[in-house]
């Protein structure tokens, strides 16, 4: 007769428990290597670590610029909300003049024997509004205050429009204010993952990786050969910035900022980060650009890679989300990324997109 015992299950042993704990910890590896948060994963390559985190730094830099945007459009609408604040108060300030006016007006009407008429009503009522909204009152007979009383409802609808426009702006700023945290949070979340992957390195790893992001060589060297699949490079003698030029000047802001640390949503003086940089050394020449990457090239005339002069902006990476401002012979200053100083770079060290010449 058959038997029906569970065969006994054998224990791995020898080379069957080295074969499983390496297909265990290959499997392990695979799944934790590039997400920057697991406290085992031993075999991430040096060369693994700088591509993951030079692809952190890329989406937190185009986080950055989503967060300038966004805090751009929030800035304008707080500035309009106050604009319409303070346009309320002082129109509300001359209705209620002219409700005082009625009421002394009406007053004295009472004095002299007089009827409490449409005047008097008006200055008292609690709700004014309601009380004007009633029909064809400004036409009665015999109501001599007509005039001062259609200026009173005049005042009072552009009162009620400009409230609307204020409760308009506020949620709007509102809406704003929350796209604002949460590309923060964003840009956060992926700086502080490259952090923790390199923090894996020895501390002649990671100085390496810093070194390959060091200063280029003094802007007028020759530029380096193209990048893989960069466009032709720029002409080996661009035309240069006259000395009284706007663009000389935005270059001489640049230069002044070598040195100076990137924070991503900085501006200056003291810090900037890569769109803030070029808007500001725009600025100092007297040409405002907007404050993102994506609508920076789109403010002045774009221009092919071959035709590039001193001071136009150029641009990087598919979605446009770096920019450097252009000093010749294939350089650029700007300012890279977090952990770094703005700087002077060749134009081959990053993905090509395009080009601008602000106006």
């Amino acid at each position: 007769m058959a038997s029906h015992r569970k065969p006994r299950q054998r224990p791995f042993s020898g080379g069957t428990v080295r074969t499983a704990a390496t297909l265990a910890l290959a499997g392990a590896a695979t799944a934790t290597a590039f997400e920057g948060t697991s406290q085992a994963d031993p075999q991430l390559t040096p060369a693994q670590v700088k591509a993951e985190v030079d692809r952190l730094y890329e989406e937190a830099g185009a986080a950055t610029e989503r967060y300038n945007g966004a805090k751009e459009k929030a800035d304008e609408a707080q500035r309009a909300l106050t604009g319409l604040r303070d346009e309320t108060a002082r129109k509300a300030d001359r209705l209620n003049t002219a409700r005082s006016a009625l009421g002394s007006m009406a007053a004295s009407q009472y004095r002299t024997g007089g009827t409490l008429g449409t005047a008097v009503r008006l200055a008292t009522a609690d709700d004014p509004q309601a009380y004007l909204d009633q029909a064809s009152f400004i036409t009665r007979t015999g109501d001599r205050n007509a005039a001062e009383i259609s200026s009173v409802r005049r005042r009072l609808d552009e009162v009620g429009k400009l409230r609307g426009q204020a409760a308009g702006r506020l949620a709007e700023l509102r809406s704003r204010q929350a796209e604002i945290a949460g590309h923060k949070a964003e840009v956060e979340k992926k700086l502080e993952a490259a952090r923790r992957l390199l923090a894996k390195l020895t501390a002649e790893q990671r100085a390496a990786y810093e070194a390959q992001s060091a200063p280029a060589s003094p802007a007028g060297s020759k530029a380096p050969a193209g990048s893989e699949g960069s466009p032709a490079g720029p002409p080996s003698t661009p035309p240069a910035a006259s000395d009284g030029s706007r663009a000389a000047r935005a270059i001489a802001f640049a230069r002044g900022a070598i040195g100076k640390p990137y924070v991503w949503g900085a501006t200056g003086p003291g810090s900037f980060d890569c769109s803030g940089l070029t808007q500001a050394a725009w600025r100092s020449a007297g040409v405002s650009l907007p404050r993102t990457t994506y609508t920076q090239i789109n403010s002045g005339r774009r221009v092919a890679r071959d035709q590039l002069a001193p001071g136009d902006l150029v641009f990087f990476y598919s979605g446009v989300t770096h920019v450097g401002l252009y000093i010749g012979n294939g350089q650029m200053i700007h300012a890279p990324r977090p952990g770094s100083t703005v700087r002077v770079a060749p134009i081959d060290s990053m993905p090509w997109a395009g080009a601008s010449r602000p106006a």
